[in-house]
């Protein structure tokens, strides 16, 4: 362990860098409240996307790899601010009309339009919690209902009171002209419609720790800050809750970044010290639009998880999170293969290798053996030549390419058989194009066909690309990637494949004889 220890203090994994750099805080003592608090947050004004699980992981991740360096304990808090106003009617949820009585309301106090809570922020609430448990992620989740209601914020609430003209004029300074006449750190519930107004203070009682303002029907109201009765709007809220937990970390979207000195000094006017903080890129849907709750464009978790397994969402989680990333189906299939060849590099790799492996992050050092045997993008093309319909066709064709596997003993390649006849239908199917080959590309071809039928040799995956591959030579195609790019679009409905040996392996000679037979007949086409 003091070898990975070692290497894990010189690596340039990015979770390991973010965890030397929190590390530092605690040089000379460790906190006084015995543990390095890490935060999430999240917004349940619409449905929890995949971005807010990404949040979570990149956290964990860094999480363990301060574990890894430093003996004090950890704890993760994944914070919702639920009493939040419910400031529009997300577009992909049911009973709009209901909801847009309630704009305003804290989204606790909004009825749920799927009727299976008993709030809207408490339906969202679980649908993240669900996520979150389903990759098994070790956390305490605190809502803002509770936080506020309980009392548990209300020595900060008090403070915010006694220093409300240091915060407001942290405040005002990012604030335009028109936006500062009405603005204030706090945002009193009203007592009677449950609404939470945007109104100007007439008084903030430092002492009683009050605020006394007229509603939009014009009457006075004078209400205590503590006791959920207030809350703070969400830029101060951000600064208040690290000074009341005693947040160490904190990672978020780079939408915030211009915002992180306004969270900074909030937190440092209320008497503490800000965490650490980790930028990330967001997430594009296909057509590079940020993807949004209460939109809902880009990819959700379940619908990854219909194709792929949890780990490939995590390796993709974890690749370049300062760049933005397109998030659509088509990055699953490449996911999914480069999860697996980092598991196989693992065990050969030293200690430093080791370190700087994605798997070691995602599996948090208790890296699984890989038995994915076939790349998923073979088994795509597996399911769209054989149109298999279920994942027991393909079996047909691995069985005898690996006599040895089993469903029982390569769990990772049954699953990913299932999951790859699922995507062929729905993705890879509707989008196909076969084309006719050029005369230079059918002598190829033909020369391959008459290779294949006459072949002798042992059903072996590289001896076959060597003969695709020399086909390709005596035909003088160059690039030669030109070659095996006229097979996939002919042969597969594709610009792009696997390697062509290995499917001809895999498929079965005489089977890819045939198939390369109808393609030059044209009878390929759906």
């Amino acid at each position: 362990m003091s070898e990975f220890r070692d290497a894990a203090l010189m690596s340039k994994a990015w979770p390991f860098e973010e965890a030397r750099r929190l590390a530092k805080r605690y040089e000379k003592a460790a906190p006084e409240k015995g543990y390095v608090l890490f935060e999430t947050g999240y917004g349940p004004s619409g449905l929890p996307h995949i971005g807010t699980f990404g949040e979570v992981l990149r956290t964990t991740m860094v999480r363990r790899a301060f574990e890894v360096i430093s003996d004090i304990p950890t704890k993760l808090i994944c914070f919702s601010d639920d009493l939040d106003g419910m400031r529009k009617v997300p577009g992909n949820v049911p009973n709009q009309e209901m909801l847009a009585e309630h704009i305003q309301k804290p989204l606790t106090s909004v009825p749920d339009p799927f009727g299976t809570h008993e709030s809207f922020g408490d339906h969202n609430n679980a649908m993240l919690k669900r996520f979150l448990d389903t990759f098994g992620f070790d956390y305490e989740f605190y809502s803002a209902r509770t936080f506020y209601g309980s009392g548990q914020f209300d020595e900060i609430l008090r403070r915010c009171a006694e220093r409300y003209d240091d915060l407001m004029k942290i405040m005002l300074k990012s604030l335009r002209e028109e936006r500062q006449q009405s603005y204030s750190i706090f945002l009193p519930i009203h007592p009677e419609t449950g609404r939470v107004l945007y109104v100007p203070m007439k008084h903030v009682d430092p002492i009683e720790a009050t605020v006394t303002f007229d509603d939009e029907d014009g009457r006075e109201w004078t209400l205590p800050v503590t006791g959920g009765h207030v809350k703070l709007q969400w830029k101060p809220d951000f600064g208040a809750r690290w000074a009341a937990l005693g947040v160490d970390f904190e990672m978020y979207g780079k939408e915030h970044a211009t915002n992180e000195k306004i969270y900074d000094g909030i937190c440092r006017a209320l008497g503490a010290r800000p965490p650490e903080h980790f930028t990330y890129e967001l997430f594009l849907d296909d057509q590079g639009q940020k993807i949004s709750k209460s939109s809902g464009n880009g990819i959700s978790i379940d619908e990854w998880l219909s194709y792929a397994a949890t780990e490939s969402l995590s390796y993709f989680m974890y690749q370049k999170p300062k760049t933005a990333k397109r998030l659509f189906f088509d990055v699953i299939p490449r996911a999914v293969d480069e999860y697996h060849q980092q598991l196989r590099a693992y065990p050969g790799q030293d200690a430093a290798q080791q370190a700087a492996n994605p798997v070691y992050h995602i599996h948090s050092g208790d890296v699984p053996a890989s038995t994915l045997i076939v790349p998923f993008a073979m088994l795509l093309n597996l399911a769209s030549v054989s149109g298999a319909e279920d994942k027991e066709t393909l079996w047909g064709f691995i069985a005898r390419y690996a006599p040895d596997a089993a469903p029982e003993t390569h769990p990772d390649l049954d699953a990913a058989a299932g999951f790859a006849v699922r995507y062929f239908n729905d993705f890879v199917r509707p989008e196909r194009v076969f084309r006719s080959p050029d005369a230079k590309e059918r002598a190829a071809m033909e020369d391959l066909l008459g290779r294949l039928r006459d072949w002798e040799g042992a059903v072996d995956a590289e001896e076959l690309q060597s003969m695709v591959f020399a086909v390709g030579k005596a035909h003088e195609f160059d690039p030669l990637r030109d070659w095996f790019k006229a097979l996939y679009e002919v042969c597969l409905g594709a610009s792009q494949g696997p390697r062509f040996g290995g499917f001809i392996a895999l498929y079965g000679v005489a089977e890819s004889a045939d198939l390369i037979e109808r393609a030059l007949a044209e009878e390929m086409a759906e």
